[in-house]
C-alpha cells in the first residue's frame, strides 16, 4: 500500500473522531482559509520575531525567490499561506525565514536546510514539502547570498550558520504551524543534504528535540577537514596557479582518466554498467596512463599521475587520518566541480579567510597541512560537527536517515561510513539499525544526478520519484516514524527508468546475474 495514502486514510479516521473542526486540517474553502491566513500578519506575537509578509498562495501560481540567490521561479503545487518572517538572534545577527502552510494539511512539520556556505531559503523545497502536505519552514542560515563574507568580524553570524539557524526555524515555525491551524504539529522532520546534511546532524546533537525524525543527504560533517581537504586537492593539481602547474589535469585528460577507472574497475561487482558499486574495492592504477616516448594516444605526465595518486589516496597529516579518498567512478563530475578544476575552491578560500583568520586576503599559494591544523584548533561556531554521542536524540526515539551517492566529488562518500562508525564506536553499538540507517547509493552524484538510479524523493530535483515509502526517502522516514517500520532498502531510479534497491549499510549490494540483492 501507498504509505503516503495510507497514513491520509490514517490520519482522517482520526481527525473524524477528534471533535475538531475540519477546516482547519483539510482546508476546502479557499475563502476562509485566505482570510485565515492574513489574519495572522497582525495576531502572531512571538519573541524577537517580526512578520514580514503574510500571503495567501493559489496553487500552479509562480513565485520569484527572495533575497540575492539565483534560484529559478517557483511553481506551487498546492494553495497554502506563505508566512515570511525574521527572528533576532544575537544584537548583531538575524535569521530570515519561510513557512509554507498548506491547506490540506497531515499534521507534519517539515524544517529544510541550506548548501556550501550559503544564506540561501530553498525555494524548491519549500513547494516539496509543503506539495507532500507537510508545514515546511526554511531560513537563510543567517545571512543572504552564498558567500562567506559575512562571517568576517560577527561571531554571531558565524553561530547561526554553524548551529543555531535550524533550531531558530524550528521552534519559531513550530509556533506559526500552531496558531494557523489551531493545534501543534503531530510530528517533526527534517530534510537537508550537504550542508543541509550538517545541519540535520549537528541538531540532532545539539537540539535532540527538535525533529522526531531527521533525512540528512551527504553530509558536510567533519566540516573543517572536509574543506582543508578540498583545498589540499586543489593544490594537488595545482591551485591557484594551476596554469603554470605540471600537475594540472585539464578536462580532456580528466576524460580519459574516466574512462580508464571504469575500465579497470567497472565489471568489479559482475556487470558492465557505468557504474562502480562499491568504489572501496577498486584499486585504481594510474600508471598505465603514464606518457612514454612513442606514446600517439592521449596520456598523462609523470607529475599528473603522481597527483591522482595523492587524490585516490586518503589525506594525512603527521601520520593522522584527516579525510577518506576520493571514490574512483567520480571522475567525470569532477569536469563540472571546483575541487578539480585549477582554482583554489571558493568555499575553502572564503571559510579559511573570513571565518578562521578574519582577514580578507590570504596567499593561498602558501596553503598547506597547517592551514589545516589551524581550522581544526579554531573550529568557528563549534562547526566540525564530528561526535559519536548520539544518546539524546536515540534514547527519545529519534530516527536518523542518511544517503550518500558513490560518485560524489564534492564529499567523499567514506566520510559518511566514517561517521557512522564513530556513532557505533562511541554508544558501544555493534549496529545502529535501530535509529539510525545509512544507503550508500551507486553511481549517484552529490545529493542527486549521476548514472545511477539516484532519484528515491530525497530532494525536488529527483523528480522521476515515485509517491510511496519503498522508492520515496523521506515517506521511508515518516513509515519509521509513525509506524515503527525502518527501510530495509530504498529503490531508486535512473533517468532512463532503470530502477535498483539500495541497501543500509553495511549490507552491500551484489549482482546475482539477474538482479543486484543486498549480502552483509
Amino acid at each position: 500500500m501507498d504509505f503516503h495514502l495510507g497514513f491520509k486514510i490514517q490520519f482522517l479516521l482520526k481527525l473524524l473522531s477528534s471533535g475538531l473542526p475540519q477546516t482547519l486540517w483539510l482546508g476546502n474553502n479557499s475563502a476562509q482559509n485566505q482570510a485565515k491566513c492574513l489574519a495572522l500578519k497582525s495576531s502572531l506575537n512571538l519573541q524577537n520575531t517580526t512578520i514580514l509578509d503574510v500571503a495567501y498562495v493559489a496553487a500552479n501560481s509562480t513565485l520569484k525567490p527572495l533575497g540575492p540567490c539565483v534560484q529559478a521561479d517557483v511553481h506551487v503545487n498546492v494553495p497554502l499561506c506563505r508566512v515570511e518572517f525574521s527572528t533576532q538572534t544575537s544584537a548583531t545577527s538575524a535569521i530570515r525565514a519561510e513557512a509554507w502552510l498548506p491547506d490540506e494539511w497531515y499534521g507534519r512539520f517539515l524544517g529544510i536546510g541550506n548548501g556550501g556556505l550559503g544564506g540561501c531559503i530553498y525555494y524548491d523545497h519549500l513547494d516539496y514539502g509543503s506539495a507532500m502536505h507537510f508545514a515546511t519552514v526554511g531560513s537563510n542560515n543567517g545571512h543572504d547570498g552564498y558567500a562567506g563574507l559575512p562571517f568576517l568580524g560577527n561571531e554571531e553570524v558565524l553561530n547561526d550558520f554553524a548551529f543555531r539557524s535550524i533550531h531558530i526555524e524550528a521552534v519559531i515555525g513550530k509556533q506559526i504551524v500552531q496558531a494557523y491551524y489551531g493545534r501543534p504539529h503531530e510530528k517533526a522532520y527534517y530534510l537537508g543534504c550537504s550542508t543541509g546534511g550538517r545541519q540535520g546532524m549537528q541538531t540532532a546533537l545539539k537540539y535532540p528535540e527538535d525533529f522526531d525524525g531527521i533525512l540528512a543527504g551527504a553530509p558536510a560533517t567533519n566540516f573543517n577537514r572536509l574543506l582543508h581537504w578540498m583545498g589540499m586537492m586543489a593544490r594537488t593539481v595545482g591551485a591557484p596557479n594551476y596554469t603554470s602547474s605540471p600537475s594540472f589535469i585539464p578536462p580532456e585528460l580528466w576524460k580519459l582518466v574516466a574512462a580508464e577507472v571504469l575500465s579497470q574497475c567497472d565489471t568489479l561487482d559482475g556487470l558492465r554498467d557505468g557504474i562502480i558499486t562499491e568504489p572501496d574495492v577498486c584499486n585504481f592504477r594510474p600508471e598505465v596512463l603514464l606518457c612514454h616516448s612513442d606514446s600517439i594516444k592521449k596520456c598523462l605526465s609523470a607529475p599528473q599521475v603522481d597527483a591522482l595518486r595523492k587524490i585516490y589516496a586518503p589525506l594525512y597529516d603527521e601520520g593522522k587520518l584527516l579525510y577518506p579518498r576520493s571514490d574512483p567512478g567520480s571522475e567525470g563530475i569532477h569536469l563540472g566541480g571546483e575541487t578539480f578544476s585549477g582554482p583554489f575552491p571558493q568555499i575553502t578560500e572564503e571559510w579559511f579567510k573570513y571565518a578562521v583568520l578574519n582577514v580578507t586576503e590570504f596567499d593561498f599559494s602558501e596553503y598547506g597541512p597547517k592551514e589545516g591544523r589551524l581550522m581544526d584548533e579554531v573550529n568557528p561556531g563549534g562547526i566540525a560537527t564530528f561526535e559519536g554521542d548520539m544518546s539524546a536524540f536515540r534514547d527519545r526515539g529519534g530516527k536518523f536517515l542518511t544517503y550518500h551517492g558513490r560518485v560524489d566529488s564534492i564529499i567523499p562518500s567514506g566520510n559518511s561510513k566514517r561517521v557512522y562508525d564513530l556513532v557505533a564506536h562511541t554508544l558501544g553499538m555493534p549496529s545502529l539499525d535501530e535509529f539510525y540507517r545509512l544507503f550508500l547509493v551507486p553511481g549517484m552524484a552529490h545529493c542527486l544526478g549521476g548514472p545511477g538510479a539516484s532519484a528515491f524523493g530525497q530532494l525536488v530535483g529527483s523528480t522521476n520519484a515515485r509517491n510511496e515509502s519503498s522508492h520515496n526517502v523521506l515517506l521511508a522516514l515518516v513509515e519509521w516514524v509513525e509506524a515503527g517500520r525502518a527501510p530495509e532498502t530504498i529503490t531508486g531510479i535512473a533517468e532512463d527508468g532503470v530502477e535498483r534497491v539500495h541497501c543500509r549499510y553495511p549490507m552491500r549490494s551484489v549482482w546475482d546475474g539477474a538482479e543486484f540483492r543486498c549480502e552483509q
